[in-house]
């Protein structure tokens, strides 16, 4: 099934993540817009999309995955500098002007609108060619050739009245970025930018039943597609193609960091479904990374949201890969060991994925030394820093007394993938919190034009709109909702999951009730270690959420969060000033609508996430075990012990082909 594969160009140069949700399907959320169809990249390596409709999941694209586009960075956060827009067509023209479209860049769920910008590149047609589906959603990359970022920049000193304050773009990602952002389309007018198609999302037909024959039918519309875009069979033809690129690679008019192999065929790359965050059809293969020299200056120590002590170095300024860098991640302080850097070595640099700065290794002379003494108490507010068995990292075990977990918290609380509370920055957090204005989530929600307008740069305008935009988050979907909680272990795939599986905070919550209650009543039996108790604890936890995806340590860290009396009181507290929207999952009537399904045994047909994915399609619950509760079971081949319960239980065992039936017979 997979000999017949796509490799791709990966144009890694292109700027701003922009999304398109088309008029019919989008829905406006916070003065952004939302689109409902399901966007992931390849295993953290390529960005390429998926098309499911169970709700628009943030791709993790281009900028750190380098597929044949850049994707969300936050995906870097500085994250943001990928490239990709959506196109909307609606009867051969595209965009905004028929009204059935929008240029955007965001996130993957919400966008700004960026139409007008958009318009002024010459590569992306008003009008095709041929024959065009009614709808067809083009999704493709903004960029900005090396020449033509060479010549920009040259222009902007010229232009400078100051040469030594002209403004200098680091690099042609970043000069495409602020160029699709900018307010006035008059200036990204005058910036050369220019616009790759590399996939499509919403269609109301598709020209062609395999990847190349639409990227084919896109680029006979008018669309510019890569030309290293080529089909090949088989392993040896793809690591050709990849190597051929490689060699070429400082040729090309564009930064690249990799060649994407893609599943040719439609129907396959359907049967092969999605991972979390990817799909299973897509991967990457990652040019060599670019290394450099430099020196250490210094290690520095920052504290996380969850009171992670992350060790960061600050360097001798080199450029890496056309990119300045200064500071560069150490991990913990097992890599800092592991290197044995100490300020002043001679260290050697590379951007992970083209990316990421991290030290590989140090170049300065062994020594008889021993480890760089990482600190034994916060920094930022003395507390013991403690690290737990089995673990890296350490914490400051000062909780909500340490003022950078706090302000850390906020600022995740309003981050884009959170509440996404528009013009609320870091600066601002800092600001507010130092004054005693927000001290808590829900003292975001208390602040007042008034409060806004009297601040030092602040005037009634910006005030009227920070509250405007944060008013617009008085209702935010679950997901964002839970994981703006800040909870360890629960990003965002997992808040999407206990958000669909619950559908309410009222359910949600009343299931953490039942977590927290069972964890408080559990009994050590006499003579049970510690460590076996806990691991029997969570376990047990982990069966009542019962929400797959959630093992025992996110069940633990979860119903923890819940069970602190602080955390409890600021959620509540939050919960007063605004009311998370619930889940509206579209689903089909079935047979087994609103029923419990075990699958159990080999399934032949198709992957057990294909089948679990049917079931809720169809508007049924799958459970991973067979009760009193239990409608119906899936028995393939194999199939032990969960079979033989539900004859016992009297419960309707059916095979893999009646399972078949019920699917094709749904509404």
């Amino acid at each position: 099934m997979l000999r017949k594969i796509i490799a791709a160009v990966a144009a890694t140069t292109a700027v701003f993540t922009a999304t398109v949700p088309m008029a019919a399907q989008a829905q406006y959320y916070g003065g952004r817009y939302e689109q409902v169809r399901d966007w992931r990249g390849d295993r953290g390596y390529y960005g390429d999309r998926g098309y499911r409709r169970d709700g628009y999941y943030r791709d993790r694209g281009y900028s750190r995955d380098r597929g044949y586009y850049r994707g969300d960075r936050g995906r870097c956060r500085d994250k943001g500098t990928g490239g990709t827009i959506i196109g909307a067509i609606a009867g051969g023209l595209l965009g905004h002007e028929i009204g059935n479209g929008r240029y955007d860049r965001g996130d993957g769920t919400t966008g700004e609108d960026v139409t007008a910008n958009v318009r002024t590149i010459a590569d992306i047609p008003q009008t095709l060619n041929g024959a065009v589906p009614d709808i067809f959603e083009v999704r493709g990359e903004v960029y900005m050739a090396k020449d033509d970022f060479t010549a920009l920049n040259a222009r902007l000193l010229a232009e400078a009245d100051d040469p030594d304050k002209a403004r200098q773009f680091a690099n042609p990602r970043n000069a495409a970025a602020g160029s699709l952002r900018q307010k006035d389309p008059s200036v990204t007018a005058a910036r050369p930018l220019r616009f790759l198609a590399h996939g499509w999302g919403e269609a109301s037909a598709l020209p062609a039943d395999t990847q190349k024959g639409v990227m084919d039918a896109i680029a006979a519309w008018g669309l510019p597609v890569s030309d290293d875009l080529i089909r090949v069979d088989g392993a040896t033809q793809a690591l050709s193609h990849y190597r051929g690129i490689e060699a070429r690679r400082a040729d090309l008019p564009f930064d690249i960091d990799g060649v994407v192999y893609k599943v040719d065929r439609l129907d396959w790359q359907k049967r092969l479904g999605f991972v979390a965050r990817a799909p299973r059809w897509a991967i990457a293969h990652k040019f060599p990374a670019e290394k450099a020299q430099t020196l250490l200056r210094a290690i520095d120590i920052q504290v996380g949201r969850t009171g992670k002590l992350t060790p960061v170095a600050r360097l001798e300024p080199v450029t890496v890969g056309g990119v300045v860098v200064t500071n560069a991640t150490l991990h913990n302080a097992d890599e800092i060991g592991r290197l044995n850097v100490w300020p002043g070595d001679r260290v050697m640099l590379q951007r992970a994925g083209d990316v990421i700065p991290q030290i590989v290794e140090n170049l300065s002379r062994d020594e008889a030394r021993g480890n760089w003494p990482f600190p034994s108490t916060c920094p930022e507010c003395g507390s013991a820093a403690e690290r737990e068995p089995g673990e890296v990292d350490y914490r400051c075990t000062g909780g909500l007394i340490c003022p950078a977990q706090r302000v850390e918290r906020l600022r995740h609380f309003v981050s884009r993938h959170a509440l996404d509370i528009e013009g609320l920055g870091l600066t601002h957090i800092e600001s507010f919190f130092r004054d005693g204005l927000v001290q808590s989530p829900a003292d975001i929600f208390r602040l007042t034009k008034d409060q806004l307008a009297t601040r030092e740069r602040w005037a009634e305008t910006s005030a009227s709109n920070l509250v405007a935009a944060i008013d617009a988050k008085r209702a935010p979907p679950l997901d964002r909702f839970l994981f703006a909680l800040g909870i360890r272990h629960v990003g965002e795939v997992t808040a999407r999951d206990l958000a669909r599986r619950y559908r309410s905070w009222d359910a949600l919550n009343a299931m953490i009730g039942r977590a927290i209650a069972a964890r408080d009543e559990a009994v050590q039996a006499v003579g049970e270690p510690d460590e076996k108790f806990a691991a029997r604890v969570a376990k047990e936890l982990a069966a009542i959420v019962e929400t797959p995806g959630v093992g025992p340590e996110v069940a633990l860290a979860l119903v923890d969060f819940f069970a602190e009396p602080h955390n409890r009181e600021a959620v509540d507290d939050l919960l007063s000033q605004l009311a998370p929207a619930d889940v509206i999952h579209e689903t089909r009537q079935s047979a087994v609508s609103g029923k419990t399904v075990v699958f159990t045994g080999t399934l032949e047909t198709m992957s057990r996430d294909e089948a679990k994915a049917q079931a809720e399609a169809l508007g049924a619950k799958v459970s991973g075990s067979v009760s009193a509760k239990t409608h119906l079971v899936v028995a393939g081949p194999g199939a032990g012990s969960k079979l033989k319960k539900a004859s016992e239980l009297g419960i309707e065992v059916i095979d893999e082909a009646a399972w078949a039936r019920i699917v094709a017979e749904a509404d």
